[in-house]
């Protein structure tokens, strides 16, 4: 066991660890098959440098997951607060599909890097979040009461399997509508 204090990161290595995670996330959403060499050239950065961060393309993809996962965790107290239950739930989902997109392509190594999911330190809170968000619509009327929020989290995972190259974001958006529609009081008319 290691008995040396951790030193803090310094701010040069933050900050290139959060500019390689930006350039990845947006290379990622064009195309999932982008080399670490490629990111590491468009972070203004050297390979190594990139490796020292993340010693492979599955630890990249993993923070990418874990950092995506926690802004739309984080999201949910924001869009409670600035909008009726039922479009801030609706607007979570869009988050949701948006990050299903990045997610499309690395969906096998992040279900196996997870345990398929409830092994991950995310899980739980993801869950609230959808908890609350369900929760705020049946308190307002618009959503059944006693929905259960892993139910609709398995709704939710389809949208990681849509590819966004074959009309993906429309196909998303009637599939979000199917969900919101089981989850009203009473679908409105059509």
């Amino acid at each position: 066991m290691d008995a040396s204090p951790r030193r803090p990161t310094r701010s040069d290595a933050r900050l290139n660890r959060e500019r390689i995670l930006a350039v990845a996330r947006t290379a990622a959403a064009e195309n999932n098959e982008v080399s670490l060499t490629a990111i590491a050239k468009q972070a203004g950065i050297g390979i190594g440098t990139l490796y020292r961060h993340f010693p492979n393309r599955e630890s990249l993809i993993l923070a990418l997951y874990r950092q995506e996962l926690q802004k739309l965790i984080d999201l949910v107290p924001e869009l409670l607060e600035s909008s009726p239950p039922l479009v801030a739930l609706r607007r979570w989902f869009e988050e949701i599909a948006r990050y299903g997109r990045l997610k499309f392509g690395f969906a096998e190594v992040i279900h196996a890097a997870t345990s398929g999911g409830v092994d991950d330190e995310h899980y739980r809170p993801f869950v609230v979040a959808i908890a609350q968000l369900l929760e705020a619509g049946a308190a307002d009327g618009v959503l059944k009461p006693g929905l259960d929020p892993e139910d609709v989290l398995l709704q939710l995972s389809v949208l990681w399997r849509i590819d966004p190259a074959a009309g993906g974001e429309a196909r998303a958006a009637r599939i979000l509508d199917l969900i919101v529609d089981g989850l009203r009081v009473s679908a409105p008319p059509r």
